[in-house]
């Protein structure tokens, strides 16, 4: 079962609405115009021939000379990764040369006194980073390089569902078979991580390992089997991870700010107030958090998720606003909430399935997902909508799918649940989270986008 939300269909990654390349167009190797190497700055031909004796001559050359200062060749290729089957570094194995990126250069006008230009490593010398996230319904890996400050290019990722968590909420352990499933995928993130060099990687595993009496066992064997060594991280730092890898999706005029993750064990609840003075990072701004241990996954096994009466519906999205009734901090953003400058920020599947019914996408189409702004009444008739399709319905829709349809209704519950709680005449949708988190932070630490971006490379 593979999953919509792969995350490479943004090579730039800090930014909303990135453009991949079509899908399967092929891109020339990065380094090469036509066929051809390209050289990162090599000037427009030779001036000043020493066989040139003539006054006219030389005047010519300097004045060629002149002209020709500062004037690089440089070649821009951004669709050419996930086309070129460009793959990540690994941990633990020698990286294979991956093709040369060349990065244009800033000054198009060189000084009276031109100083030796200063190169920006190619892409094969970039340090490269890599988050895994194994949740309790999905297997997800991306691999990227640092860009422009606080940016990074995604060259390579992976994405599966697995439903890791299924039946953990009636029996207290993971199965079998999920645990096969799950052991599978990581094989495949296994491989790719070996295939290259890595600067540095986290790999976590959240709430399904979190809670299950086997949860240790199971990394043991995913250790033995898939070479894969993975930390169990707690809730409030999966809450920080998932603002850190949004915060390019919060204005710089904005005031305050609930962003909720939807999982499939667990549902984690930020409120961020950005009144005051603006750091870099916005998981600095949390001033108030919870983690629900429901997600879609635990949800639509306790209330059945195929077919869903509006009274089960119902009794769903009430069993959610108990347990945020006893959320202490709920209020801390009661200041702004009136605010045209509040708003709720939601990174899971259930939003960003819903945005692509409300896009009414043939395909799910990430770029046209990630940062899209639904207002309230969009919100509420996509909700409708699908509480009024049955399951075969929800299955036909291309944004959903036969993996979802019995989980998305489950997330709406939750999300009607926040709404109630935090009302907002807007919602950004997020296609992104824990990975991109892990991304941002480790890049930040390592220092990457010190000296103009060019880091410790």
């Amino acid at each position: 079962m593979e999953d919509h939300d792969t995350g490479a269909g943004a090579p730039e990654v800090g930014v909303s609405r990135a453009s991949p390349p079509p899908s399967g167009q092929a891109s020339p190797p990065a380094g090469r115009h036509n066929g051809r190497p390209v050289q990162p700055w090599s000037g427009h031909g030779q001036a000043g021939d020493a066989s040139q004796h003539q006054n006219g001559q030389k005047a010519k050359t300097r004045k060629r000379r002149k002209r020709r200062r500062g004037r690089k060749v440089f070649a821009r290729d951004d669709a050419r990764l996930a086309a070129a089957g460009v793959a990540a570094a690994a941990v633990s194995a020698p990286a294979s040369r991956p093709p040369e990126a060349i990065i244009a250069p800033s000054p198009s006008v060189a000084p009276s006194r031109p100083e030796p230009a200063v190169r920006r490593p190619p892409l094969q010398e970039l340090p490269v980073f890599a988050a895994l996230d194994l949740g309790t319904n999905n297997c997800r890996l991306l691999v990227a390089v640092p860009t422009r400050h606080g940016q990074f290019r995604v060259i390579d990722a992976f994405s599966r569902i697995v439903r890791l968590g299924e039946g953990l909420t009636a029996n207290g352990r993971l199965g079998q078979p999920a645990m096969d499933r799950a052991v599978e995928a990581l094989k495949i993130c296994g491989d790719k991580l070996r295939s290259r060099k890595i600067r540095k990687a986290r790999l976590i595993a959240t709430e399904a390992c979190r809670t299950a009496a086997n949860g240790a066992e199971f990394l043991d064997r995913v250790e033995r089997e898939a070479g894969l060594k993975l930390e169990i991280i707690d809730r409030q730092t999966e809450a920080r991870l998932a603002v850190s890898g949004c915060g390019s999706l919060v204005d710089r005029d904005t005031q305050g700010v609930v962003l909720f993750d939807i999982g499939g064990g667990s549902s984690e609840i930020a409120l961020i107030d950005l009144t005051g003075h603006r750091s870099p990072r916005l998981a600095n701004h949390i001033v108030s958090w919870t983690s629900l241990p429901v997600g879609v996954v635990s949800l639509a096994e306790r209330f059945g998720g195929r077919a869903v009466t509006r009274e089960i519906f119902a009794a769903m999205v009430e069993d959610v606003a108990v347990r945020l009734h006893a959320f202490d901090g709920r209020d801390r953003l009661s200041h702004v909430l009136a605010s045209p400058k509040f708003h709720l920020l939601g990174t899971s599947g259930t939003v960003t399935t819903l945005a692509g019914v409300h896009l009414d996408l043939e395909r799910y189409d990430r770029r046209r997902v990630d940062g899209l702004w639904m207002d309230r009444d969009s919100v509420d008739r996509m909700v409708e909508k699908l509480v009024g399709w049955d399951f075969q319905q929800r299955v036909a829709n291309p944004c959903i799918g036969a993996d979802r349809a019995d989980l998305v209704l489950a997330g709406c519950a939750i999300l009607e649940a926040i709404r109630a709680v935090w009302p907002s005449e807007r919602l950004r949708v997020a296609d992104r989270g824990l990975r991109e988190g892990i991304l941002s932070e480790l890049m930040a630490d390592d220092g990457v986008w010190r000296n103009n971006g060019r880091g410790r490379a």
